[in-house]
C-alpha cells in the first residue's frame, strides 16, 4: 500500500527517485517493475507496481471496445503504458511524451494512493489541493457516469 505526499526532484536527464519506504515493495513483490501511463482527466502520470497493472489490463480487455468511452480510455490508457524497471538508485528515467502530458518541471510530488502512485508537478499539485479542498467545503460533487463502479 502506498500512502503519502513525497516532493521529489526530477533530474536533467528526466529520471527521479522512488522514495526508500517503497523501494523494498516494488523490489519485493515485482522485481523493481513498474508502469506508468496518463492520468485519464487530471493533468499527472499514473505509477503502477506490475501486478497491480496486470489485473487493469485484464479487467480493460473484458470491457467491450465497440462502447467509444471504453475505446477512449484503452488508448489513453494503454497507449500511453510504458514499463520502467527501477535502476540500482530507485530510479525512473521518465519518456519525454508522459513528462510533457503532466507538464513536469523540476520539483514533483509524488502521490501514493493505495495501489498506485499519481506523480504531478509541484505547483500543480498545490493548486489542484486547493481546488479539491475548495469543491469539498462547497458539496458541489460531480454527477456519476458508467464507470463509477469501475477503480483503477
Amino acid at each position: 500500500m502506498f500512502r503519502g505526499a513525497n516532493l521529489i526532484s526530477l533530474d536533467d536527464k528526466g529520471r527521479f527517485s522512488i522514495p526508500m519506504k517503497y523501494r523494498q515493495s516494488l523490489l519485493s513483490e515485482d522485481m523493481g517493475t513498474v508502469i506508468c501511463t496518463i492520468a485519464i482527466n487530471e493533468p499527472c502520470l499514473w505509477v503502477y507496481p506490475l501486478s497491480e497493472w496486470q489485473d487493469i489490463e485484464a479487467r480493460l480487455h473484458k470491457l467491450s471496445n465497440t462502447n467509444p468511452r471504453v475505446r477512449r480510455w484503452q488508448r489513453m490508457l494503454l497507449g500511453h503504458a510504458t514499463e520502467y524497471q527501477l535502476d540500482k538508485n530507485g530510479r525512473i528515467l521518465l519518456a519525454p511524451s508522459l513528462r510533457n502530458y503532466a507538464n513536469l518541471g523540476k520539483k514533483l510530488m509524488l502521490v501514493g494512493l493505495l495501489n498506485k502512485f499519481e506523480i504531478w508537478d509541484e505547483a500543480r499539485w498545490n493548486e489542484q489541493m486547493r481546488l479539491d479542498t475548495e469543491i469539498e467545503r462547497s458539496g458541489d460533487v460531480e454527477e456519476s457516469s458508467d464507470l463509477d463502479g469501475f477503480s483503477l
